[in-house]
């Protein structure tokens, strides 16, 4: 049976998001899991640097509590984007791919706008409307151009490119 933590948002594959105030939740790395907190972190800084679109991070942490190293992120409220015009979507995925497309230049790639079928859960979780507009959550699997190197960023890109068209059917039709 999966540990319930106090404050718990939201549960994955290999970790679980909890609140620690209004502004801030943390990812838990408790046990072996199957991501790397470092490698998260550094991912996250790395497109931070970039642009606004993946959510910020705010730092590494341990709860002795919890017994549960925590990378620490600021803390989005998504809205539903139905509550919206079609051309105010518009324009927000408008901002989305061009962001998303600065990233892919700079060497980011998210890599799960869309999660597995067999994941339970929304196809487009990774993806919050904001006041702020669409941002990206869920680094665990991006990759980066200087670690993969150019040949798989490319396939990386191409899946993704694959993944925005279908979120783009799904976020202005729905």
């Amino acid at each position: 049976m999966t540990k319930r933590y106090p404050k718990t948002l939201s549960r994955g594959a290999n970790n679980t998001v909890i609140a620690l105030s209004e502004t801030e939740v943390a990812k838990l790395f408790s046990e072996d899991t199957r991501s790397d907190i470092g490698s998260e972190a550094e991912k996250m800084k790395f497109a931070n640097e970039v642009n606004g679109l993946v959510v910020r991070f705010i730092r590494l942490d341990f709860d002795e509590n919890l017994d549960s190293d925590m990378l620490v992120m600021e803390r989005l409220y998504p809205l539903d984007f139905r509550a919206y015009e079609y051309e105010r979507r518009e324009l927000w995925l408008d901002v989305f791919e061009d962001e998303l497309e600065h990233l892919h230049k700079a060497g980011f790639v998210h890599r799960d706008l869309r999660r597995p079928s067999d994941m339970p859960g929304f196809s487009f979780d990774n993806i919050f409307l904001t006041e702020k507009g669409l941002r990206l959550i869920d680094v665990g699997i991006s990759a980066l151009r200087h670690q993969v190197g150019d040949r798989l960023f490319e396939r990386f890109v191409e899946q993704e490119m694959q993944e925005l068209e279908r979120f783009r059917e799904f976020f202005l039709t729905r």
